[in-house]
């Protein structure tokens, strides 16, 4: 059985405590992994504040061939990578190479984005009496950032985090999910065989409860990044003061499907938007609005679309979906559906039960009010709901709290438009489902869903500080 330590320092460090992480597949016992202490957050804090005194002064160049370096030792590790997420977070493996493969393009991204970030002239002379000046801005790594990061792509919404963080020339203390540690393990392997200076990057395990009030308070702490609930999130807020601060806190996502749509071109798309990793994405698809006229049609399909998928073992290529990821979360998920239909919803398809899995679920005759509808499920469950014109639709994708992203199918280009405008989300997708993301576009929500923007170009705005200089002519 594996064990893990800390990594502090460039050393891989003991610990006293330790907790048991379990298959979510199989209830198995993977692994043994190090439980830090407070005193051990300080100390990477502490270490990385050093560490920043010297590589906030590499050049770009250097930052990126670290990043260039980590991309090529990713791509020959492809396989055992994605084999970790089969284990830890019981993502089949075929939607695990899909996230190595995203997050090789993001730190390939952060690369590239260490030679392009920079600051710009500012003309002098079009102010009164300043035409004997010259002055331009330039962008200043912020120094330690926190980065608390979630279960369900633990190897590529790290990365969106430690990409500009090192890009720019910041350190980062990295604190995985507790349930997907082994991932942030292998990549500080990675890290130092790619040259990253020690100290650079600090990897603490253990509980989030016990160690946040450390990495969101710390005073060397100059910036978090924290991706998951709301509940955390709004606990992180009230707590880092003037501290910059990027919040990614989920989402209730919804796509519109108007009658112009041809269906049987994208009911593939929107079951794989719906049920990909268990629903357990953050834009994952899990309200669908369909006009009346075409609700039927849309329902047949997509039911027996979904009724083909696979539920099984992570480490089965066959396999389409698999566990959630605590067993706490499939009975949550039971009582919401258990109330659905108490309150008059209908399973189309699914809803069975074992103490690990949720087959994939269309519910149908729902209200808003259901919490199936109206919160962020986070489970293999999608609702399909009838509406008779674009701005009822429009209405019930705004009635959420939330406002990730959100998207719509047309042929209608003036209801494609009307939709970007009046859309409350961080992004409007257009025919495409809500799900869609690539790691180049800035990423963020509105409302309730959090702020900040990740994107390698957008993370490194928000990873930087912008100093102003000017120059007098004195001849």
């Amino acid at each position: 059985m594996k064990e893990t330590k800390l990594w502090i320092n460039g050393q891989w460090q003991n610990t006293k405590a330790t907790y048991e992480l379990k298959s979510p597949y199989s209830g198995e016992v993977i692994a043994k992994v190090a439980k830090a202490s407070i005193s051990d957050v300080e100390q990477a804090i502490e270490g990385a504040q050093e560490a920043f005194q010297t590589f906030k002064k590499t050049t770009a160049y250097d930052r990126a061939e670290i990043l260039y370096k980590v991309v090529d030792i990713m791509r020959q590790r492809k396989a055992e990578l994605a084999e970790i997420l089969a284990l830890e977070a019981s993502k089949p493996i075929s939607a695990g190479l899909t996230e190595i493969e995203r997050t090789i393009a993001t730190y390939q991204f952060a690369a590239e984005g260490a030679k392009q970030a920079k600051g710009e002239m500012v003309p002098m002379d079009a102010a009164p009496g300043a035409g004997d000046r010259i002055g331009w801005t330039k962008r200043e790594p912020l120094g330690v950032i926190s980065a608390i990061a979630p279960f369900n792509f633990p190897f590529n919404l790290v990365a969106h985090k430690l990409g500009p963080a090192f890009a720019v020339g910041n350190t980062v203390v990295l604190k995985p999910a507790t349930q997907t540690p082994l991932s942030s393990i292998v990549m500080a392997e990675i890290f130092q065989q790619a040259g990253l200076p020690n100290g650079a990057l600090q990897i603490i395990t253990g509980s989030g409860g016990e160690l946040s009030d450390t990495l969101v308070t710390h005073p060397l702490v100059k910036k978090v990044t924290f991706t998951g609930s709301g509940k955390v999130g709004l606990g992180i807020k009230e707590k880092v003061g003037l501290r910059k601060v990027t919040l990614e806190l989920g989402s209730n996502a919804a796509v519109i499907v108007e009658p112009s749509t041809p269906i049987d071109k994208i009911i593939s798309r929107c079951v794989g938007g719906a049920f990909n990793f268990a629903g357990q994405v953050c834009i994952s698809l899990q309200r669908i609005y369909v006009h009346a006229s075409i609700i039927d049609e849309f329902t047949k399909a997509f039911v027996a679309e979904t009724e083909k998928l696979v539920v099984g073992d992570p480490l089965d290529t066959n396999t389409d979906v698999s566990a959630m990821i605590n067993p706490k979360e499939v009975e949550r998920i039971r009582q919401w559906i258990e109330e659905a239909k108490s309150q008059g919803a209908v399973v189309a398809t699914g809803g069975t039960f074992t103490e690990r899995t949720l087959t994939p679920t269309v519910m149908t005759n729902v209200t808003s009010d259901m919490k199936i509808v109206c919160q962020e499920t986070f489970a293999p469950i999608v609702s399909i709901v009838s509406y008779e014109t674009l701005d009822d639709a429009i209405r019930l994708v705004n009635e959420s709290e939330l406002g990730l992203n959100a998207g719509i199918y047309t042929n209608v280009l003036q209801d494609a438009l009307c939709a970007a405008d009046e859309i409350q989300a961080g992004a409007v997708i257009i025919n495409d489902i809500p799900t869609f993301r690539v790691d180049n576009m800035p990423y963020g929500g509105v409302k309730m869903s959090g702020y900040g923007r990740e994107g390698i170009k957008w993370a490194i705005e928000e990873m930087t500080d912008m100093k102003f200089i000017t120059m007098k002519k004195l001849f």
